[in-house]
């Protein structure tokens, strides 16, 4: 019953969070105009835009099963490209994203896969997935800082907010893949000031997690020096995945007719976008994201496109590959219910 109350307030903080998020953005604008700019979208465009979100959301699914497949030795590729979806829907409805591995994890123990294999594969995909970000952030603030000082704005120091905060987690996973005993040390200090100072009640539960958290990153770890060559074919993987959906914009760009800008800077400043919210604790970075797009690109797609074009990315990006998640794990969840309990049990009975 807990569980459920929190899963309804989630929902509910969820709309209304979106619902206040498209009042500040559209407020005071001609929807006429902006529904009559839309219309001058090339469909092509648009059907492109929507194929390459769904790629973008399909190639996790693609990357687990090639990491399960090595752990292992065998997975099922239509479940594991449910699961992409399933992260993307828990994700998206939860603060800072932190819904999307639990549920996951729940989904393939479930099917029947190891949970200790499949703990390792989303521990890999996950580091993978902010290793990669960190690194194009830091090669774009190299060689391409004039392109975020022009575009930014006042949102330069919200996406340096954004880059320290990745960064930071990164170290952190570092280190406690790489110091386990030291990462404990420090993880079980801090859950003994906190219950010092009567912010946290006394609890053999937290610090057994906590425990098996630093085991589950030792595995991780042993993983990824034993299988060199597939982590660097997820890192390669996970590089073109982000490149896909950076590109979303331009190919939005191309699709009102628009020109002056390249393909590169764009990308960059969709990049710049992503860093700056993908850290803060709002559910799908709703309202912040829209804000910060409308700002950014105001000079690229002009006062007259700008509007329509947040429209198309921002909804093929997020509520499009949303409401397709939704669909896909309910069509899942019916199936599921109509097979017998047995037939429903047995995945959990497997390590």
């Amino acid at each position: 019953m807990k569980e459920r109350w929190k899963r309804q307030l989630s929902y509910l903080f969820f709309v209304l969070l979106a619902a206040l998020a498209f009042y500040a953005v559209f407020h005071g604008n001609d929807m006429g105009l902006i529904w009559a700019s839309l219309k001058h979208m090339n469909l092509w465009y648009l059907f492109l835009s929507a194929a390459v979100a769904l790629a973008f959301t399909m190639m996790e699914g693609v990357m687990i099963w090639y990491l399960l497949r090595a752990v292992q030795g065998k997975a099922d590729f239509k479940h594991c490209l449910r699961y992409s979806f399933v992260g993307f829907l828990y994700s998206g409805i939860t603060p800072s994203a932190t819904g999307g591995q639990p549920m996951q994890l729940y989904h393939m123990k479930r099917d029947g896969n190891s949970l200790s294999a499949s703990t390792v594969v989303l521990m890999t995909v996950a580091l993978a997935y902010k290793l990669v970000l960190v690194l194009m952030g830091i090669a774009m603030v190299l060689f391409g800082f004039s392109v975020l000082k022009e575009n930014l704005g006042g949102y330069l120091d919200l996406f340096y907010l954004g880059m320290f905060l990745n960064t930071a987690l990164v170290a952190v996973l570092l280190v406690v893949m790489i110091m386990p005993n030291f990462a404990k040390g420090i993880l079980l200090s801090g859950e003994w000031l906190l219950v010092k100072l009567h912010i946290f009640k006394k609890s053999e539960e937290r610090k057994n997690k906590v425990r098996r958290f630093i085991e589950s990153y030792q595995d991780a770890v042993a993983f990824l020096l034993q299988n060199k060559k597939q982590v660097l074919v997820v890192l390669a993987a996970t590089f073109l995945q982000r490149c896909l959906v950076f590109l979303l914009p331009y190919i939005v760009y191309r699709g009102f007719g628009l020109k002056g800008t390249d393909a590169i800077s764009i990308l960059m400043i969709q990049m710049s976008i992503y860093l700056a919210v993908d850290m803060l604790p709002l559910p799908g970075a709703q309202g912040i994201t829209e804000l910060m797009y409308r700002r950014v690109f105001r000079d690229i797609f002009t006062p007259t496109y700008v509007l329509p074009s947040l429209c198309v990315t921002r909804g093929v990006s997020f509520y499009f590959l949303l409401i397709v998640s939704i669909i896909v794990c309910a069509a899942h969840h019916i199936c599921w219910k109509r097979q017998p309990r047995s037939v429903r049990g047995r995945g959990r009975t497997l390590e």
